[in-house]
């Protein structure tokens, strides 16, 4: 009886794995979904940055161009495009809707090929003071750490962000032992181009 019983369990099993296999072959077929976002896509043009700008199957209109002080390029047909402040992808429906003129249905491209416009200025009582290219958006305790951190004399619940928007100068103060504590983390704001921060 015994004997029938594991007779029993084995025929059960073997018709068991191919459909264990089957199973198994659909979840691994299945393509897995990547959620993470391109940073990238938030990323405001500023001067000095150089963009690729191209459109499908148009020799002539593929262009490596470098946004100017004033925030602006010209592209041959669309003439000036004023970039800075705006995505890549603003940017590209601006040229992409300005071509319907000379081109049925143009297909553009807009990339940034290299970021030197988010320019931030670190100066004061830090260990590495001076001028950082900041490839992402950085806050105030990550361009902190890129200048080294503070130097022992450091007033460091006196730091200030400097920053200049329409003519107006704006201060922002940041008190880091609050912030490193866990508390008062809106002061912990993102950094623009042009900003200095100042650490007394």
């Amino acid at each position: 009886m015994t004997g029938l019983r594991c007779l029993g369990v084995v025929v059960l099993w073997c018709a068991a794995v191919p459909v264990f296999a089957q199973q198994a072959g659909s979840i691994s077929s299945t393509p897995s979904v990547d959620k993470a976002t391109d940073a990238s896509t938030d990323y405001l043009i500023a001067p000095e940055d150089v963009l690729d700008v191209s459109v499908w199957k148009e020799d002539g209109l593929k262009k490596e161009v470098l946004v100017r002080p004033d925030g602006g390029i010209v592209f041959p047909l669309v003439g000036e495009v004023q970039t800075a402040g705006k995505t890549a992808q603003q940017v590209q429906a601006e040229i992409t809707d300005r071509l319907r003129k000379f081109i049925a249905d143009p297909v553009v491209s807009v990339s940034v090929q290299k970021v030197a416009g988010n320019r931030i200025y670190v100066i004061g009582r830090v260990n590495k003071p001076g001028e950082y290219v900041a490839g992402r958006y950085v806050d105030v305790l990550q361009i902190l750490s890129m200048a080294g951190g503070l130097t022992p004399f450091a007033a460091e619940n006196d730091i200030k962000v400097l920053r200049k928007e329409n003519g107006k100068d704006t201060v922002y103060r940041f008190r880091y032992s609050d912030v490193k504590k866990g508390a008062g983390l809106d002061q912990n704001i993102l950094l623009k181009g042009g900003d200095t921060v100042v650490v007394p």
